[in-house]
């Protein structure tokens, strides 16, 4: 479901956004979609986190990191602090 938001802009930058968007073969609304969700994707640090361990998760996967090998380096890095 979408539901509509209702903004001020300066005529000026709204003509200069809805330009931008056309050029990216978007309409203003979609513009604006996109920037708020990119928006809310940066400063949510939950889904900041997630994205993190994902990135993490894809790279033990292309470097073949068992979870042995990992349990080793927790082990080995607990007890060179302890």
């Amino acid at each position: 479901m979408t539901t509509q938001m209702i903004i001020r802009l300066d005529t000026e930058l709204k003509e200069r956004v809805a330009m931008l968007a056309k050029q990216e073969g978007k309409n203003l609304s979609e513009l604006v979609r996109d920037l708020l969700e990119k928006y809310t994707r940066e400063r949510d640090i939950h889904s900041h986190i997630n994205n993190l361990w994902k990135k993490i998760g894809q790279n033990l996967q292309q470097n073949n990191v068992s979870e042995s090998d990992i349990d080793k380096v927790i082990r080995q890095v607990r007890s060179d602090n302890a």
